[in-house]
């Protein structure tokens, strides 16, 4: 299943990079290519195939043996390139998503447990005004702040050679992990969860007896809704990372997948959609790992 995935997913993105208007190599050679002759030579010289198949399937064989090629801008292995700033896009995304569940869990789990109080109601719809937020204009916002009134340019390329900052690694991830539109659906879908589960015969037994219901209803009130929102939402983290690494030029994946955008850097951007399509099935398989660790009749279904 992630190989047909990784699969259709590839064939979607080369066929829109194949009909979209203007070509790696045109953007490569700039005022040279205004006639097309010199586009076509530089094809050529690098053996690149005419029709568009021949050119997915050579790219597909190469993918099969490790090869993804090399950059069309900066000549530089495509995997290594892609790998190097993937690492920096899982801390952004990591520790905004813990940013994310350390805001929104309390909430769920005192509305679900207490019900909606007038202090719940005001978290509630803090989350919601919160989720509203466009990401690009928080990042903006921030900085403007930053600058004006802590003095401080916080973006990853102002800082020392010797590495970021805290300041510099926390404001991204703040950002992100506010503005990405996730709170308000894991407060409201972890609260459903846990309600329900509250409401089920064996949790009333336990708390009829004097157990501790957290503990009864932890792996089926928690945890699951817990993986299952996180998994869900791994693709719209790597979405918002697009922007909040544009906005702070932090140098991570996203960044790297909007300047081989406008190159035309076809083996970048391929290479890029690859990995993200592998880190988002991750999230789903281990989503489902934990799912069947809970309930192993799942596996069976």
């Amino acid at each position: 299943m992630a190989a047909l995935l990784l699969l259709g997913v590839s064939f979607v993105v080369f066929i829109i990079l194949f009909l979209s208007p203007g070509n790696p190599f045109n953007a490569l050679l700039k005022e040279q290519a205004a006639t097309g002759a010199v586009s076509d030579a530089a094809k050529r010289g690098l053996s690149v195939p005419s029709s568009w198949y021949t050119q997915y399937l050579s790219w597909l064989g190469n993918i099969l043996k490790g090869d993804f090629g090399n950059s069309i801008q900066t000549g530089l292995p495509v995997l290594s390139e892609v790998i190097r700033v993937s690492i920096n896009t899982v801390y952004l995304t990591a520790g905004s998503m813990i940013m994310t569940l350390v805001l929104a869990v309390p909430i769920a789990v005192l509305s679900a447990r207490r019900g909606l109080t007038p202090t719940n109601w005001f978290f509630t719809i803090f989350t919601y005004v919160v989720s509203a937020i466009p990401v690009f204009w928080f990042g903006y916002i921030v900085i403007y702040i930053s600058i004006h009134q802590f003095g401080v340019f916080p973006l990853a390329s102002s800082s020392s050679s010797q590495g970021w900052s805290w300041f510099h690694f926390m404001l991204p991830v703040i950002v992100l992990g506010l503005g990405n539109g996730t709170i308000s659906e894991v407060v409201r879908y972890l609260r459903e969860e846990m309600s329900r589960v509250f409401a089920e015969e064996y949790i009333l037994t336990a708390r009829a007896k004097g157990a501790s219901i957290w503990k009864h209803s932890f792996k089926e009130g928690f945890l699951l809704p817990i993986t299952e929102i996180i998994a869900s939402k791994i693709p719209f983290l790597l979405g918002g990372a697009v922007v909040v690494e544009q906005v702070f030029s932090w140098p991570g994946m996203g960044r790297m997948a909007w300047q081989a955008a406008q190159y035309r850097d076809y083996p970048l951007i391929m290479g890029i959609t690859v990995v993200a399509a592998i880190i988002v099935r991750m999230g789903s398989l281990m989503q489902r790992v934990v799912q069947i660790m809970v309930n192993p009749r799942a596996s069976r279904e």
